[in-house]
């Protein structure tokens, strides 16, 4: 039996699968002073729910997809709008550091997929499958690989692995981002760290902003909804160049230039906590209907290998955040959040890792720095990079391609 819930309904579910996780995250210790992210913790809950449902009355359970897509671009406008370029002069060196330290990351980490599936005699494409193809580039690179695989080298079951590590991948770079910056601020003493103003502007002297109001949302929505049209349209009139980019970088450009635009005309200027509040909500409902879709049931057939796979790169994703990451970038606060969200994004997303920044900073104190670096490596530069370590990996003899 199946049961369809409409696009309304689909976001009444999500706004209480937020609620849920809410609620355990407040009562549960562990998820508490890990920072688990709360659209992680309800969605998997109503995953467990929703499989419980199928395995015992047969009852399955979809959703619109309709509200999704709009929220995640409205997401990356948010990062746009919030994104001032003048930053980047003292921020510009941590970016390229960060590249580097990601880059270094992919080789790694399709390494490791190639090792663990020949240790488990399985095709070396598999580890990639299970490696930087869908962890770091996510479904979508996923599934383009996942169907070259199956039909030019006859690989069975590819679109099934890529998409199931596609999806885990979400769940664990959630996992275990907030867990890990916990770590290494408490061993470091860092929380005194994360209440200090980078910009130096946050003395007795700075002038309180203003609150909130009906007026400042509909504006920043307006600006908001432009820019995701307009991001939409450019990246359908883009779709035939040589290197396409996703609708959400287009949105996320859109931002940055509306953004550093009111710099120089005040009239576009956005209340900046409007701003923020509209992209939480946005991204806190983005990851519950992901995770509300979850099909555990279909992955019982891949079940022991895809759980070898997946716990080799988990681990070796936490040690690089806590023993890389955080020490090439500094060592210091804003190096232990960006420790956490290089877990989200290589892991799952960047809205994963958005997501882990968040949790982590609303409790330890906010990180100017790690929310500009971070989200311009995942929107703009990691699939460039993805792109050019996959296609080393396959000219390897090992692959035969």
């Amino acid at each position: 039996m199946a049961l369809s819930f409409d696009a309304t309904q689909t976001l009444a579910i999500a706004m209480a699968v937020l609620f849920s996780g809410a609620w355990m995250v407040q009562r549960v210790g562990f998820l508490r002073e890990n920072n688990i992210p709360i659209p992680v913790v309800g969605g998997l809950l109503f995953a467990i729910g929703n499989a419980l449902l199928h395995t015992t009355v047969d009852l399955d359970l979809s959703f619109a997809d309709a509200i999704k897509g709009p929220l995640m671009l409205a997401f990356f406008t948010t990062i746009g709008l919030g994104a001032d370029l003048r930053q980047l002069g003292r921020g510009g060196t941590q970016l390229a550091w960060f590249a580097g330290v990601c880059l270094a990351y992919l080789v790694l980490q399709d390494g490791i997929g190639v090792v663990t599936a020949i240790g488990l005699d399985l095709h070396p494409v598999v580890g990639l499958l299970s490696a930087s193809i869908t962890l770091s580039g996510g479904h979508g690179t996923g599934a383009a690989y996942a169907e070259r695989f199956a039909s030019h080298e006859n690989i069975a079951g590819a679109m099934e692995l890529a998409m199931a590590c596609a999806t885990l991948g979400l769940v664990l770079g959630g996992l275990i981002g907030g867990p890990v910056a916990s770590r290494l601020i408490r061993r470091h003493r860092l929380e005194r760290v994360g209440h200090e103003d980078p910009e130096g502007d946050a003395g007795p002297e700075a002038p309180m902003a203003p609150p909130m109001s009906g007026e400042t949302f509909l504006r920043a929505l307006f600006l908001v909804l432009l820019c995701l049209i307009g991001g939409e349209s450019l990246a359908r009139a883009m779709s035939g160049a040589p290197f396409v980019l996703p609708s959400f970088v287009w949105c996320l450009f859109l931002g940055m230039i509306v953004r550093n635009l009111s710099n120089f005309v005040p009239s576009l200027a956005l209340h900046d906590g409007t701003v923020d509040a509209i992209g939480s909500l946005s991204l806190a409902l983005f990851l519950a209907m992901a995770l509300m879709s979850l099909q555990l049931w279909e992955l019982a057939a891949i079940a022991g290998p895809l759980v070898v796979l997946l716990a080799a790169q988990t681990t070796g994703m936490a040690i690089f955040a806590m023993f890389v990451t955080y020490r090439v970038m500094g060592a210091h606060y804003d190096a232990a959040v960006m420790a956490s969200g290089h877990c989200g994004f290589g892991l799952g997303s960047t809205p994963t890792a958005l997501a882990n920044m968040e949790a982590v900073t609303l409790r330890y104190g906010s990180s100017a720095q790690a929310f500009l670096v971070v989200p311009l490596m995942g929107a703009f530069f990691i699939d460039f990079l993805n792109a050019l370590v996959i296609q080393g990996f396959l000219t390897l003899p090992l692959f035969g391609l």
